[in-house]
């Protein structure tokens, strides 16, 4: 979350730059400002009347001793107690009001973002490869009922619309992205993989920013405690919630593979035909817990990292910087990375790589203990490295040959065991 102090101390440049998001999140501020003043004097008045009713006591053990009446000072001290109360009560409601409001207002956009009101504004920043050359392309649906990769049908009569199942070589193909994507990043970045829950507890999802804000896309548990998680990102985040790391300790780069669960499947539209947008999906993470001074620099790494899993694919695509209105809720600044589908004619985002500077470790206490023996707030990231179900789509699409069947990229044979399927 945003630093009560730095909205005290410059709350106009905090409304400017919260104002690039288009979403109303800079209108918030003046009623955090009132709850803080609201808090704050009834902390003073407080303990105020705390001193007072302490001297007055002394007063009644004084009339006391002398055998004095007593009892109008003691009504006053009573009445000063129920005053102090409904100042308790007061000050209670105010900082209640001053949390959730807090952890409803996204993080301040990077200066320097693209202004925007859309995903139209995103301007491109780059590209890689070229768009194969193919003669009527069919999309990943056609291809996956030609080859029995993926039974639509099937998921439907188990949870319903999707829920995709993956079959026979379809299965294989899914398993070996996956194992591919983690030795990669591994292997050849540094990433420590980690086997996380499936599940987290909701102060976890507080703590990455998915609740409270995004509570209805989440799929809770009966009693409430537990939630599907929506992304790796939000247990391997929070495997360092309320941890003071030192600063040799830095930087922490995890990667993870875990299923997703995820309520909202997009708007109506051909973006729902086949595996685009689903209700469970596949992802292997990438997580960075870095110094302050470097977190834009790793953001420029964790982006290269997300892209030369494509590049080794031989998979063509763009990236795109989010504009200020389409930047996720706990982001600073976020690089989009696209990749063709050539079946569907346009590019499907595979990762969004994400700086979210101290928003989440503020609200997860995620600290470092600095050169100077300070106590620092962390910097975290996360992208994705990648989504499987949109590299699934872009390895079919681009990879159809003019026979019917589909090209095993040269890096994913000894995975999949075959250079092509049909």
């Amino acid at each position: 979350m945003i630093d009560i102090r730095a909205i005290r101390d410059d709350s106009d440049t905090i409304r400017q730059r919260l104002a690039c998001r288009h979403d109303g999140s800079a209108d918030m501020i003046d009623e955090v400002l009132s709850c803080d003043e609201r808090r704050r004097k009834a902390e003073t008045a407080k303990q105020k009347l705390q001193a007072e009713r302490k001297q007055t006591s002394k007063a009644i053990g004084a009339l006391r001793a002398k055998g004095e009446d007593s009892s109008s000072i003691e009504a006053q001290v009573k009445e000063i107690g129920e005053q102090i109360k409904s100042l308790e009560e007061d000050g209670s409601a105010a900082e209640a009001r001053q949390n959730e409001l807090l952890l409803n207002i996204p993080n301040l956009p990077h200066e320097n973002i693209p202004q925007g009101e859309s995903e139209e504004d995103n301007p491109e920043l780059r590209t890689w490869g070229v768009k194969p050359a193919i003669n009527n392309p069919v999309d990943h649906v056609a291809l996956a009922e030609r080859h029995g990769l993926i039974s639509f049908e099937d998921g439907v009569r188990i949870a319903g619309s999707g829920f995709p199942v993956f079959r026979g070589e379809g299965a294989r193909l899914q398993r070996a992205l996956i194992q591919y994507l983690l030795d990669l990043q591994t292997r050849e970045h540094g990433y420590e993989e980690v086997g996380v829950p499936y599940v987290a507890r909701q102060e976890c999802g507080v703590g990455t920013g998915q609740l409270p804000k995004f509570a209805e896309e989440v799929y809770p548990t009966e009693d409430g405690e537990l939630f599907l998680i929506p992304t790796a990102e939000v247990p391997v985040t929070n495997l360092y919630r309320d941890t003071l790391l030192q600063e040799k300790d830095l930087p922490v780069k995890m990667t993870a593979h875990t299923p997703c669960w995820r309520r909202e499947a997009g708007s109506a539209g051909r973006d729902n035909r086949g595996i685009i947008r689903v209700h469970q999906f596949d992802k292997v993470e990438l997580v960075q817990i870095v110094h302050p001074d470097e977190s834009f620099n790793a953001l420029e790494e964790l982006t290269s990292h997300a892209e030369a899993i494509l590049q080794s694919l031989n998979l063509h695509y763009r990236v795109i910087e989010l504009c200020g209105g389409d930047i996720g809720f706990g982001a600073a600044r976020t690089y989009d990375i696209e990749v063709w589908a050539p079946g569907h004619g346009k590019y499907l985002e595979v990762s969004s790589c994400s700086n979210f500077t101290d928003y989440q470790a503020r609200r997860m206490k995620l600290r470092f203990k600095d050169a100077e023996g300070k106590n620092r707030l962390c910097h975290t990231l996360n992208g994705s490295g990648t989504a499987l179900p949109r590299l699934y789509v872009a390895l079919l699409e681009q990879n159809q040959q003019e026979d019917g069947s589909i090209k095993i990229p040269e890096p994913l044979i000894p995975y999949f065991r075959a250079d092509q399927i049909g």
